[in-house]
């Protein structure tokens, strides 16, 4: 049984930064692309961005596109998100995601994996 662990959410002020983590246990994390999802309050959950396999792609939501970098430690069994220049736009619940393939993607129903969720909340 695959296992997600997400760490590193916490509040912190507009145009800070935070580093969240995803520890995947149970099986390779090699053997999946993975992906970042938030849910703000009253709102949908929404993709975030996607690294393929080999972490040779990389594909993100426009709303975070220069500002968070999505990267990946096979060999730790980890996948990071780096997250700078926040605003309270940020605010939600991030959610990493394992999807047993080679390649990105941006649906989460493509995804069979799930952790439980990290907490960011970012001031203004």
């Amino acid at each position: 049984q695959v296992q997600l662990v997400e760490s590193g959410g916490g509040l912190v002020q507009a145009g800070g930064s935070l580093r969240l983590s995803c520890a995947v246990s149970g099986h390779t994390l090699s053997a999946y692309a993975m992906g970042w999802f938030r849910q703000a309050p009253g709102k949908e959950q929404e993709f975030v961005a996607s690294i393929s396999r080999s972490a040779g792609s990389t594909v993100y939501s426009d709303s975070v596109k220069g500002r968070l970098t999505v990267s990946r430690d096979n060999g730790q069994n980890t996948v990071y998100l780096q997250m700078n220049s926040l605003t309270p736009e940020d605010t939600a619940i991030y959610y990493c995601a394992a999807r047993p393939a080679a390649y990105t993607s941006t649906y989460d129903t493509q995804y069979h994996y799930w952790g439980q969720g990290t907490q960011v909340i970012v001031s203004s």
